[in-house]
């Protein structure tokens, strides 16, 4: 298993917030702490920036510097593992760079589900919805799975829908962690954005167009806080302190 962490500093919201402290050490940095819990073959930080470069190496990280054109996390991923000529079948995990209280247990038990999905070229994680708001909220993904673990669609709507809150009750939150393997990340880089893709604005969707499979575990709990804004930095702190 090798983990890649795609970091930019280029952020809407946050701008720099790889390099933003969280108690005394970098956020980059406590993403690569997490990295490492999953005990992987190898970790490497994918980055457009040479700052962020410069900061990982300072602490011992490998990096792969890429373009800064890239679409999306699974497209600059696709360009580490052309870098590095990884074989197609090593099992590649997307740890996002602003994710720094995802387990190790978690990242191992989606390579798990990946390799006990045989139809699967791709596997991620999920948890139940626990409220109405988490539910609407459009920042929220949702997954819809079948009955063999397959994703079905992914969505930033209320899915399934339902009165009386049935939909609720079924919907699950999907969590931003992929393994997938490095033959298919190549693959995926040729395709264009899909229709889904841009309208939802989910890379995993042009994974559903092109007719393959993601298989979907489902964990107790979130991950924990990830750093998309101010706020979440804030608490992301006070969690480390």
């Amino acid at each position: 298993m090798h983990i890649i962490i795609p970091a930019r500093y280029t952020s809407t919201r946050l701008p720099g917030k790889p390099l933003l402290d969280i108690a005394g050490k970098t956020l980059i940095h406590r993403v690569y702490d997490c990295a490492r819990t999953a005990d992987p073959e190898r970790i490497i930080i994918a980055t457009d920036d040479a700052r962020i470069e410069q900061a990982a190496r300072d602490f011992g990280a490998e990096v792969c510097m890429t373009s800064a054109d890239h679409e999306s996390g699974t497209d600059r991923i696709a360009e580490v593992i052309t870098s590095l000529s990884l074989a197609d079948d090593t099992v590649v995990v997307n740890l996002q760079g602003d994710e720094p209280m995802v387990p190790g247990a978690m990242i191992r038990k989606v390579v798990d589900t990946l390799a006990n999905h045989d139809a699967a070229v791709m596997a991620t994680a999920c948890h139940r919805v626990s409220n109405e708001d988490e539910y609407r909220d459009v920042d929220v993904v949702k997954v819809v799975v079948n009955h063999e673990g397959y994703a079905l669609y992914f969505s930033r709507s209320p899915i399934p829908w339902g009165p009386h809150q049935e939909g609720r009750g079924l919907a699950r939150h999907h969590i931003g962690l992929y393994a997938y393997y490095a033959g298919f990340v190549r693959e995926f880089s040729q395709w264009s954005p899909c229709p889904m893709e841009q309208t939802e604005r989910l890379e995993q969707l042009r994974v559903l167009w092109h007719g393959k499979k993601i298989a979907v575990c489902e964990v107790e709990e979130a991950p924990g806080y990830g750093v998309d804004t101010a706020v979440d930095l804030a608490r992301v702190r006070q969690y480390f302190i």
